[in-house]
């Protein structure tokens, strides 16, 4: 399906009224997308093997990407790791707020990033209920799931004040142009040596290139969206919401909620690599296009702040594997997040803790082997299962199925969740699976509604469904190894540190592989 946007009048209008070069901004993020597609970016070579020792090390750690990495370079430094965290610009927060849920910003507390006073300042905004929708389908309504806006300037800012206090240097304007591993280190861009590196620059990072060798991402999501001012006063928010039939081959979602100087609303799609997808551009036309019908208000009576785009490749080999010793993967860099979500900073929070005290006990005990580092990225079934439910929410490019399809299944299947309760449906829109609750909801939807669940089946595919049922089959072993879990607890404490370092991301790896993280 070849993109039909000859013109993007709306999209040049009112991104030109904006400050800063947001148009072009926009249309050089759409240059990289479509050279993913194409499979025509070039594979970077920055990551490189010497056998010769380096000797003395600066650093304990160097983290390489500063937006997320001054979470878990200042969780390090504060328990007394020597931390060097490189930025290529400045380190600053955005003014878009970030939005989570309550329950997972108590991390900030428990590795004594910030003080409750500080967490309730790093608080922007603050809303409820929240709305789930499909078009001709049931509204359900939640609360205290992702109604949370945190405000990144002054996060990052206080982060970054804690992380220099506690000795951490920070280098900012500072590429990453390369790593080179020794047997007892790492030098990153020539000059600064440490004993592992930390790359947290995302997507786009050079290391995931290089290690990914050019393949082309199994899924994409696509965002769009605008924080304005002008809509009329409304303290609710919408978390998944679908109002269109199928659209240029795909379903339409979005979100909205309120923010502090306006109201943020989103448009999103999931969809596969090929080349004939709808850019950001024509996604940002159809955003505008079909604000006015979502929000009941006309384009002119808006006063907009910012524009906001933006995509998300999500890879079945996921999390990414690396065959280098002293290199660890965190946050969008890795692949570590279900092809449902954003990844980003809820990704991030979420794993934090896991990884600031696996790193810690990795350099206490000298684990920093590619497969020891590996442990520290395991396999998680909870996000493995979510490839059937990305693949139930978009459509082939040639794929011909009823357009109303998509939100007949999700309407049914939340129609479930609603009526099994909280339990059931809050983790899975914070994005965490666990086995009883996604049994649940298959059992009562497939009960009631099996016509619909079988048309599913074609549009997924009998592969895909197979693949689906070993990460299920997991999910439950997973889910049964957790509980069992603490009757090792004793029988580790006995093994050397070493061996207790592989028992510990063991017990991670079924903690968080079952969903169980949602719980403390």
């Amino acid at each position: 399906m070849k993109s039909t946007f000859m013109s993007s009048s709306l999209t040049e209008k009112i991104l030109s009224q904006l400050p800063g070069d947001v148009l072009q901004g926009l249309r050089r993020t759409d240059d990289i997308l479509r050279s993913i597609r194409e499979n025509t970016a070039p594979t970077p070579t920055v990551v490189k093997d010497n056998q010769q020792n380096l000797g003395d090390v600066d650093w304990d750690v160097i983290i390489c990407g500063g937006t997320l990495g001054i979470l878990i370079g200042c969780a390090l430094a504060i328990r007394g790791w020597r931390v060097a965290l490189i930025e290529r610009g400045i380190l600053r927060g955005r003014k878009q707020e970030w939005n989570i849920s309550r329950q997972e910003l108590v991390v900030f507390l428990q590795l004594n990033l910030l003080t409750e006073e500080e967490l309730e300042t790093a608080i922007a905004t603050q809303y409820n209920p929240a709305r789930v929708s499909f078009c001709g389908g049931t509204e359900v309504w939640v609360e205290n799931v992702l109604n949370i806006g945190v405000d990144p300037v002054y996060l990052l800012e206080i982060l970054k004040t804690k992380f220099l206090a506690s000795g951490g240097q920070l280098l900012e304007n500072t590429p990453f142009n390369e790593a080179v591993i020794h047997p007892d280190g790492v030098r990153v861009n020539n000059q600064f040596k440490a004993r592992l590196l930390i790359d947290a620059m995302g997507h786009l990072s050079p290391i995931t290139k290089q290690a990914r060798q050019g393949k082309k991402p199994n899924a994409l999501c696509l965002v769009v969206g605008s924080c304005a001012q002008g809509f009329p006063d409304n303290n609710s928010g919408d978390l998944l919401l679908s109002f269109t039939s199928l659209q240029n081959q795909c379903q339409y979602f979005w979100e909205a909620f309120p923010a502090r100087d306006g109201r943020t609303t989103y448009l999103f799609t999931y969809m596969d690599a090929h080349p004939q997808r709808l850019s950001l551009e024509d996604l940002f036309e159809e955003y505008l296009r079909l604000l006015p019908k979502y929000q009941g208000i006309e384009l002119h009576q808006l006063k907009f702040q910012r524009a906001l785009f933006g995509f998300f490749p999500s890879y079945r080999e996921s999390p990414l594997k690396l065959h280098w010793n002293k290199i660890l993967l965190v946050g969008d860099s890795s692949g570590n997040q279900s092809p449902l979500s954003f990844g980003g900073f809820g990704a991030m929070l979420r794993h934090l803790k896991r990884l600031t005290f696996g790193v810690e006990e990795a350099l206490q005990t000298n684990q920093l082997s590619a497969k020891a580092v590996s442990l520290l990225q395991p396999y998680q079934p909870s996000l493995s299962v979510t490839w059937l439910f990305q693949k139930a929410m978009s459509v082939g490019i040639n794929q011909n199925i009823s357009p109303e399809q998509i939100n007949q299944l999700l309407s049914a299947v939340f129609t479930q969740m609603q009526q099994l309760g909280e339990p059931v449906l809050k983790p899975f829109l914070q994005d965490i699976v666990q086995f009883s609750a996604l049994t649940k909801t298959l059992i009562k939807t497939g009960l009631s509604h099996p016509v619909l669940v079988a048309k599913i089946i074609p549009q997924v595919g009998i592969l895909n469904l197979l693949d689906w049922t070993v990460h299920y089959s997991n999910l439950a072993a997973y889910t049964t190894l957790f509980h069992l879990s603490p009757m090792l607890e004793n029988w580790i404490k006995n093994q050397p540190n070493s061996q207790q370092y592989y028992w510990h991301r063991l017990i991670d790896a079924w903690k968080y592989g079952s969903g169980s993280d949602y719980y403390n």
